[in-house]
Parts: C-alpha cells; sequence; structure tokens
C-alpha cells in the first residue's frame, strides 16, 4: 500500500507569499486615521470630499466586473502590476500637488479617486483568483482558509502601525518634539506633515509593485487579437453572472455578504463623528483605531474554526446576531463604553470578509473565479454607494425636524441629535434586509443541502 504524500505547506508557494505581501502593502495606509480632515487641511469642503468619495464608489462599481473578466481573460498579473501601479500615481499626486490653487488641488484629489477606484477594483478578483489557483495547482485548495487567515493577522498589524504612526506624523506637534529630541531647530508646519502619510504610503505602493511583478502567471493566455479578447471578456461576464443566477449557493454568499457589508462598511466611515458623540478627544482616534485592529489578530483564527465546525448558514446566523447587537449597542452612545458595540462591528466585517472569499472560490470553477469575485465586489460597492445616498437623506430629514421641535438649539446640538436618530435606524434596516434575504434565499434552497453542509464540496 502507498502512503499518501502529504500536501505541501501553502506557505511554501510563491505566489501565496507574493499574495499576502501584496496584500498587506496595498492595504497598509498612513493617511486612514486623518482621512478626512487629509482632504479639508488640503483646501477642499465637505461637499466636494463627499463628491470625490461618491466618484469613488461609481469608479469601482463600474470597473469591477470587466476588470475581473479582464483578468480571466488576459491573465490575472496584468491586472495586479496595473493596481500597484495605479497606487503609485494615486499617491504621486498628493505627494506632489502644488498648494494654493484650489482648483488644480480638486482635480488632483479627482484623478487620485478615479485611481484609487480603479486600483481597488482591479485588485478585488485578480489578485485572490492568482493565489488560489496557485495552491490549487502546488498544495491543497483545503488549506486557503490558513492562507487567509495569516494574511488578515498580518494585515491588521500592518493597519496598527499605520494608523498610529499615521496620526502621530500628521500632528505638526508631535514632528516637532521629535525633531527637538533629536538636536534639531528645524520646525515644520501643518502643510508640511499632512503630506508625510502621503509619502509614506508612496513608499509602500512602491513595494506592492514590486511584489505585483515578481507573481508568477501560471494561467498562459493565448495570443488573439484585442476584438477578440474584448469579446471574450464580456462573453465571460455575462456566463459568470448567469452561473451566480442559476447558483443558489452562489447568490447566497454574495447577497447576505452584501446585506451586511454595506450597513457595516457605512458605520465604520462614520467612526470619528461616533466617537466624538461619546466623548471621546480626538487624539485618542489612531490609538483606538490600532486597538480595534489588535481584533484582527484574533478573529481570522476564530473563523478558521468556525468554517471547520460550523455549516455557511450557521456562520450567517453567527454574523446576524453579532452584527444586530453592536448596531442596536451604538444607538445608547454610552460614554466610552460605546467602543464595545463598535468592535463587534468590526469583527463581523471581519467574519464576512473571511466567510465570503471561503465559500465563493471554494465552488468557482478556476476559468471564471476573478471575474464571479468581482461580481462580489461590484454588488458590495453598489449597496454601499446606495446607503450613502441614503443616509445622507435621512440625515437631512432629521436635521429638518430637529430644527423644528428644537429651533432655540445651535446648529452643531441640531447636528449631533441628527446624527443620533439616523444611527438608531440601522438596527431597524438590517433586520429588514436580513429577513427579505433570508427569505428570498430560503425559496433558492428549497430541496437543497449545500447551505448546510459544513464542508462544501469544490
Amino acid at each position: 500500500m502507498v502512503a499518501k504524500v502529504a500536501a505541501p505547506s501553502p506557505f511554501s508557494i510563491v505566489n501565496i507569499r507574493l499574495f499576502i505581501v501584496f496584500r498587506f502593502f496595498f492595504n497598509a495606509r498612513f493617511y486612514y486615521p486623518v482621512f478626512t480632515i487629509l482632504f479639508l487641511d488640503f483646501g477642499l469642503t465637505i461637499e466636494q470630499f463627499a463628491l470625490l468619495n461618491t466618484v469613488w464608489a461609481i469608479t469601482i462599481f463600474c470597473a469591477e466586473v470587466p476588470s475581473g473578466a479582464l483578468a480571466d481573460i488576459l491573465g490575472r498579473k496584468y491586472l495586479i502590476v496595473a493596481t500597484s501601479l495605479f497606487m503609485v500615481l494615486e499617491m504621486s499626486l498628493l505627494a506632489f500637488v502644488p498648494l494654493g490653487n484650489s482648483s488644480i488641488i480638486f482635480w488632483a484629489f479627482l484623478a487620485n479617486r478615479v485611481l484609487s477606484g480603479l486600483a481597488e477594483a482591479m485588485a478585488s478578483g485578480a489578485d485572490e483568483a492568482i493565489a488560489y489557483d496557485s495552491l490549487s495547482a502546488d498544495g491543497n485548495p483545503d488549506d486557503w482558509p490558513k492562507v487567509l487567515s495569516l494574511q488578515m493577522r498580518l494585515q491588521s498589524i500592518g493597519t496598527i502601525i499605520t494608523m498610529t504612526v499615521g496620526a502621530l506624523v500628521y500632528d505638526p506637534s508631535m514632528v516637532n518634539r521629535l525633531l527637538a529630541w533629536l538636536g534639531t531647530s528645524l520646525t515644520v508646519g501643518q502643510q508640511t506633515t499632512m503630506r508625510f502619510p502621503i509619502y509614506l504610503t508612496l513608499i509602500l505602493a512602491i513595494f506592492a509593485t514590486i511584489a505585483a511583478f515578481r507573481m508568477e502567471e501560471k494561467q498562459k493566455i493565448e495570443n488573439e487579437e484585442t476584438g477578440f479578447r474584448t469579446l471574450a471578456a464580456l462573453k465571460m461576464t455575462w456566463n459568470a453572472g448567469v452561473w451566480i443566477a442559476r447558483t443558489p449557493f452562489a447568490l447566497a454568499i454574495i447577497l447576505f455578504g452584501m446585506c451586511y457589508d454595506h450597513i457595516l462598511r457605512m458605520i465604520v466611515t462614520m467612526t470619528s463623528q461616533y466617537f466624538r458623540q461619546i466623548h471621546l478627544p480626538e487624539a485618542s482616534f489612531g490609538i483606538i483605531g490600532s486597538a480595534i485592529a489588535l481584533l484582527g489578530l484574533i478573529t481570522p483564527k476564530i473563523a478558521e474554526y468556525m468554517i471547520e465546525k460550523n455549516s455557511p448558514t450557521g456562520n450567517m446566523l453567527w454574523i446576524s446576531g453579532i452584527s444586530l447587537v453592536g448596531l442596536f449597542g451604538l444607538t445608547g452612545f454610552f460614554p466610552y463604553w460605546g467602543l464595545l458595540p463598535m468592535s463587534l462591528l468590526f469583527i463581523a466585517m471581519m467574519f464576512i470578509s473571511f466567510f465570503t472569499s471561503h465559500y465563493l472560490n471554494r465552488i468557482t470553477k478556476s476559468h471564471q473565479r476573478a471575474t464571479v469575485l468581482s461580481f462580489k465586489g461590484m454588488a458590495f460597492n453598489l449597496a454601499y454607494g446606495l446607503i450613502g445616498v441614503f443616509f445622507a437623506l435621512l440625515i437631512g430629514h432629521q436635521r429638518t425636524i430637529g430644527r423644528a421641535i428644537h429651533p432655540a438649539w445651535s446648529e452643531q446640538a441640531i447636528e449631533n441629535l441628527a446624527f443620533e436618530r439616523a444611527i438608531g435606524w440601522f438596527p431597524w434596516y438590517t433586520i429588514l434586509c436580513f429577513g427579505l434575504t433570508f427569505i428570498y434565499c430560503l425559496y433558492q434552497f428549497r430541496g437543497s443541502v449545500d447551505h448546510k453542509q459544513t464542508n462544501h464540496p469544490g
């Protein structure tokens, strides 16, 4: 009897290591803790900030699926290299744009948002696809949860470092203290230090580009005319969409992930405003972000265990429970203690990312994997864009009601009240979305057991 040869460690595969390195450098952004005030300190207005981020979301939505199809047709490495180069360009625009001319600054930030959206869209399916295909060819695809677990934990370490360092180097008083400690009389102002997180992120973009160029594409692309490739990409997109629509398990993964992702992401983008409402000093935001990122060192291992022990339906119910507890907890706006429900929402977001990646990669064939993953990204970003519009309308409505009820209140007090009342809608909206999604998927799963299996067949 011949002994079965054990598969090599997934981390012995070059593309797996490069995938982790690429994700680390691509997602570690030093400017995240000061994201909103960075735009304002460059001279932009709140309205321009909102417009630019709308452009970012629209760019991702429009480019998500076509980029995934092109990755499957032209090769995943081409898209990953383009992603890293776009990151270099987007950071270079902000690093070197001259100050003083508001029009030039706005157009530089607009180009930055478009390039950032294209980079996000191109990376979302191609990097996972090339890594998973390499694991299938040279290792054991059942090891994918281990790869995701390590990648997410290292990314959390990167977040801790960048959140802390980014907030510190942005503050001119902290930089000047460091310069004085080093024995120099040189001092810097806000217009100088506000670029420091950008410079550091630009360095990481260069490292991400090096990792992208070193990846190896195993899939051989036939040398066809551009027109044939375009038609093939369109056909690939159509076929992947049809496959998702006709595969209840794939559709359920995307729908449930979309249900919770857009709600939780909307909350997470407003953490600074929420922290102000629970009386946390602004100087603590970077430290709090780093502390929350520590959860990323533990959560992926828990998710890995849940994949082995629970069915997809069971894991979905866990996400639902954690999300609702966190959302209802937020509505109390408890001073300081409000950090606990916010932490639950970050945990739920990590579970969603982990589970959707695992289950979709598990059931999707190699030739359309990047396209299917891009459909997921497109659905998530479409929902996120829509809830952003609805939330803005809700805030406006609550502000109008607040002015009518409390005419003597200050504008800031009215704004705070509108924010609190708008947050109060989120748990009920979540229950509605979950209920509709659950009923639809229950109908689709008639006679199927895919959603009940602990280890879904590939």
